[in-house]
C-alpha cells in the first residue's frame, strides 16, 4: 500500500492511497511527537485508519432505497458486516496522486459503478499548527443528492473533553440506523459545554451544529480545534464497545462532520443534501489546528 507523507517539522501527516485515508497526524512539540488523531494500522482497511472521507454522502440510507423526480433508486450493500450501503465508496477504493509537495497533497478517485457516478478530490495542506483538508465531488451522472464529510478517529482518555454546539439529536435504532429525532439532549450527550465522552456505546447524529468543535486532551497536553467551511450542520459521535469491537479499550472515539443529516435521502427536498446535475460540484473543508494547554 502506498503512503504519502507530508512534513513541515511541526506537523506530520500520512495518507494512504487505499481509501484516501489518513494513517496518522502528529504534532512535534517540545521534543515530543503527539498524535492528533488515532494512529492507523497501515492495513489498508479504513476503519483501522486515523480518518477517512465520506463521499458521495455519509452514513446510511434506510431501506437502501430512495425516490427522486427521476424515479426509484436502490443502493447495494458495500461491506460484508453491514446490510446497508455505508459511507459511500471513497473509503473502500484506491485514490490516485495528482500532486504532491512536502506540505501539499492532492488525491483523486473516479467512481463509475452503481447508482452514483462521480469524481472526487481530496486536498491536504499542512500549516504550522495543523492541516487543512478539502473534499470536492463532481457529479458525472444523472442528477442525484450528494453530501460530504469525514470520519476522524481521535485519542480518548478519561480527561478528554469535547465541546460542539447542538440543538437536538437522533436516537439510534436497529441495524445502526437513524431513529427518532429528539429536541432535547440528555446530560451525557450535551456537548454545548465542554464535556467528557460516555463510557459506553454511542452512535448518534447531532443537529444545529455551527461547524466548530473543540477537543481538549489534557493527558496529551493540547487542545485541538476543528472548523468546517461552509459550516457543517451535523456531526456524529461514535464511541465503540468491547461487545461490538473485541479488544476495544475506550481509547478512541469518532467525531464526524457531515454536510447533511443522516438519512436525508428520505426528508423533504433531500434535507441538507445538495442535488447536483451532471457536471456540478460540491465542496467541504475541514481544518484541524492544535495549541498547547
Amino acid at each position: 500500500m502506498t503512503l504519502f507523507t507530508l512534513d513541515n517539522d511541526r506537523v506530520r501527516l500520512q495518507v494512504a492511497e487505499r481509501g484516501g485515508a489518513i494513517e496518522g497526524l502528529w504534532w512535534q512539540h517540545q521534543g515530543k511527537t503527539l498524535p492528533l488523531l488515532r494512529p492507523g494500522l497501515n492495513s489498508g482497511v479504513a476503519v483501522e485508519s486515523s480518518c477517512f472521507p465520506l463521499v458521495p454522502f455519509g452514513n446510511r440510507v434506510s431501506g437502501n432505497q430512495f425516490s427522486s423526480p427521476a424515479g426509484e433508486h436502490r443502493l447495494a450493500p458495500n461491506v460484508e458486516w453491514d446490510s446497508h450501503y455505508l459511507h459511500g465508496d471513497g473509503w473502500l477504493n484506491s485514490w490516485r496522486c495528482m500532486d504532491q509537495s512536502p506540505t501539499h497533497l492532492t488525491l483523486e478517485y473516479v467512481h463509475r459503478q452503481g447508482l452514483y457516478h462521480y469524481t472526487a478530490q481530496q486536498r491536504f495542506t499542512l500549516s504550522e499548527s495543523g492541516v487543512e483538508m478539502e473534499l470536492r465531488v463532481t457529479n458525472d451522472g444523472d442528477a442525484l443528492p450528494f453530501g460530504l464529510g469525514w470520519h476522524p478517529y481521535l485519542p480518548l482518555s478519561q480527561e478528554t473533553r469535547v465541546q460542539a454546539r447542538a440543538t437536538g439529536y437522533w436516537l439510534e435504532k436497529e441495524q445502526w440506523l437513524t431513529g427518532e429525532y429528539q429536541e432535547s439532549l440528555p446530560q451525557e450527550l450535551d456537548f454545548n459545554q465542554s464535556a467528557p465522552l460516555p463510557g459506553h456505546w454511542v452512535n448518534n447524529g447531532f443537529s444545529g451544529w455551527d461547524g466548530i468543535a473543540t477537543i481538549r486532551q489534557p493527558e496529551l497536553g493540547y487542545q485541538l480545534s476543528m472548523t468546517t467551511e461552509p459550516p457543517a450542520p451535523c456531526y456524529f459521535v461514535f464511541v465503540s464497545d468491547p461487545a461490538f469491537d473485541q479488544g476495544y479499550k475506550f481509547d478512541f472515539f469518532c467525531f464526524e462532520p457531515m454536510s447533511h443529516a443522516p438519512d436525508d435521502h428520505h426528508r423533504p427536498g433531500f434535507g441538507q443534501l445538495t442535488v447536483l446535475a451532471r457536471g456540478e460540484s460540491l465542496r467541504q473543508k475541514m481544518v484541524l489546528n492544535v495549541r498547547p494547554l
